[in-house]
């Protein structure tokens, strides 16, 4: 009973504490933070932390991750994944007067579809431009060749 202890304790102190961090799909979750809403895609937590101190959490906890952007805009940091996990961005606010306001949203088969419905449709239109463009330049090669013709034939 006693090396039972003695091993269990060892468990306990070897293990690393990230074992024991708390997350959300996956992502992790910033600690302190007061749960505002949470449902299976979504979860939002309010915590006392800065936003700088928000993103240099994350900016720590995901540093191992391949496929991880983090997008500094206005409002927010954008912190998006490219890969294949669960999740798919984390939101961290920068004007919140209360607190940072963090969320963490799920990958959904809506934000696929949209992106590949947006560069099928932006394809389109790219060939539609080129298209057009050809066809005006050949109309006027063509009109330019005609008058040069017609010069020839007069001289």
């Amino acid at each position: 009973m006693k090396n039972l202890m003695i091993l269990l304790l060892a468990f306990y102190f070897c293990l690393p504490l990230s074992v024991g961090a708390e997350d959300f799909l996956g992502a992790p979750v910033a600690p302190q933070g007061k749960e505002i809403i949470k449902t299976d895609s979504r979860l939002e937590i309010k915590t006392d932390m800065s936003h700088d101190e928000a993103v240099s959490f994350y900016k720590k906890a995901l540093k191992n991750l391949k496929d991880i952007k983090f997008r500094e805009w206005k409002e927010v940091t954008y912190i998006e994944d490219d890969g294949n996990r669960d999740w798919h961005s984390i939101t961290v606010s920068k004007v919140d007067k209360e607190g940072t306001t963090i969320t963490i949203v799920k990958d959904n088969w809506t934000w696929i579809i949209g992106t590949l419905v947006l560069r099928y449709i932006g394809v389109f239109v790219v060939l539609m431009v080129l298209f057009l463009g050809l066809l005006i330049s050949g109309r006027i090669i063509s009109a330019i060749v005609k008058k040069m013709e017609t010069k020839k034939e007069e001289n």
